[in-house]
């Protein structure tokens, strides 16, 4: 039996436009809940680029990541005994181009713009305190460059 802890891991975009910040409302089974363009890392793609993947499948935006706002560990426990831990890389970066022909992801029900405060205002409704945590880094100025996350290439090799 392998009893190795493993946590889900996970991206995230911080993405500001004007002052205010591009969240997603996702069905959960705690109701609607506010989070940022996020979703799990997959076979075969570096976090960069697997942010880059969530966030269009789920704002129908393109994007592209051009700083590490920071590494962040999260633990969550749930009803019906879940406790699951995730670690997400969050990064900032240029949106690009809408397509309104795109349907958004799966449990995704729409894309919000909101501000900081209005963001601060309802941690209630956030997936996870990762949300505003984030949202404060990145507020705060944290970059890092996306050279601190090294994908070695036999990560590409299916």
């Amino acid at each position: 039996m392998d009893t190795r802890w493993k946590p889900n891991v996970t991206v995230a975009a911080v993405v500001e436009r004007n002052g205010r910040f591009l969240l997603v409302e996702e069905e959960t089974e705690q109701g609607l809940r506010l989070n940022n363009p996020a979703g799990h890392l997959d076979r075969g793609e570096s976090p960069a680029q697997a942010c880059t993947r969530e966030t269009l499948e789920e704002t129908a935006h393109t994007f592209t990541p051009d700083a590490l706002i920071g590494i962040y560990l999260s633990r969550q426990r749930r009803a019906k005994g879940q406790d699951i831990t995730y670690l997400r890389f969050a990064f900032c970066g240029t949106l690009g181009a809408h397509d309104p022909t795109r349907a958004l992801d799966a449990g995704i029900v729409r894309t919000l713009w909101l501000t900081a405060d209005e963001i601060r205002a309802c941690p209630e409704r956030h997936r996870s305190p990762l949300v505003l945590q984030c949202l404060e880094d990145y507020l705060a100025g944290q970059r890092h460059p996306l050279n601190l996350v090294h994908t070695d290439p036999n990560v590409m090799d299916r």
